[in-house]
């Protein structure tokens, strides 16, 4: 019988980390395999999911929609043929890959009869998507929302329960039939994996895309930073890029790591669970929109806010 899989798709920053996370900590009784996917040099997604599973694959540097399409099947491949064999496999997509050319690669019939695409899950973020209208007519997340079995609405706390419910509504009625699901943090598996047409799913026909292109960078530190000199790059970034994610560490009385991420304008410093890496202080993976970018200014506006 072959793995089920699971597809998680979604914005940047739509919390589709946070989502596989909560899966490989709550599997359930299932063995669940992990493959993520960052569009940067420095993995931090992979980095975070690391202590939670033994079954986690990297793909870095590229998105599985057009780089690293050999490296995925291939990784998927391995997986495949690991002992005990998975339950389940979940992949990640990175928030910039287009679904609809990943489940074509995910229809090699070689990698069907071992593994079959079950369910595509998109995540929506509410708070986003109410901030950023113009959404609504992106190529990339139109994309994201109309290959997806199911859609998952994530950070709807944020923009209240009359405007969760409003979205929620305007989704179900853009996508009928797709069932749409506000994500709650005892989600039940059964509504991930059973969705998905599984072996009655079929590839469709090939079609030209048009999505925007994205810059990326990696920046690294080996020092604390400025809590004041970050936070003036932080206004800079936010009116910048679409994400931003990373481990960073002040200067203070407080060395501890904080997980750092931006979506839009909104940024969050948080705990974290691991350090930024031997001998470093922060590792942070910026992405932008290509047209837009102006990565070089901001990678030297975060120089200025280490501590020298």
């Amino acid at each position: 019988m072959a793995i089920p899989i699971l597809l998680v798709a979604g914005f940047l920053g739509a919390g589709k980390t946070t989502l596989i996370n909560q899966l490989l900590r709550n599997p359930g009784g299932k063995r669940i395999a992990a493959i993520v996917n960052d569009f940067g040099a420095i993995d931090i997604d992979a980095a975070l999911l690391e202590s939670s599973t033994e079954g986690l694959v990297s793909l870095k540097n590229g998105c599985i929609c057009c780089s690293l399409q050999g490296d995925l099947l291939r990784s998927l491949a391995s997986v495949t043929r690991r002992h005990p064999v998975p339950d389940a496999v979940v992949i990640e997509t990175s928030g910039i890959s287009d679904p609809a050319e990943i489940i074509r690669n995910l229809l090699d019939p070689v990698i069907f009869k071992a593994a079959a695409l079950e369910t595509v899950a998109t995540l929506v973020d509410a708070h986003l998507l109410t901030n950023e209208p113009q959404l609504w007519d992106d190529p990339l997340w139109l994309s994201q929302a109309r290959s997806a079995d199911v859609l998952l609405v994530t950070k709807a706390e944020l923009i209240g329960q009359d405007a969760a419910a409003h979205l929620i509504a305007k989704l179900q009625q853009r996508f009928l039939p797709k069932p749409v699901f506000r994500l709650l943090a005892d989600l039940p598996l059964e509504i991930l994996f059973g969705y998905g047409p599984g072996e009655q799913r079929a590839p469709g026909p090939a079609r030209p895309t048009s999505l925007p292109f994205f810059a990326t960078t990696s920046w690294t530190a080996t020092k604390p930073l400025s809590l004041a000199k970050f936070q003036h790059a932080l206004n800079v970034m936010s009116q910048t890029l679409l994400r931003a994610k990373g481990i960073v560490t002040f200067a203070g009385e407080d060395p501890r790591p904080l997980l750092f991420q931006l979506v839009g304008s909104r940024a969050t410093l948080t705990p974290s669970p691991l350090a930024p890496g031997d001998g470093l202080e922060a590792a942070i993976v910026l992405i932008a929109r290509e047209e837009l970018a102006d990565l070089t200014m901001i990678t030297s506006l975060l120089d200025e806010a280490v501590c020298l």
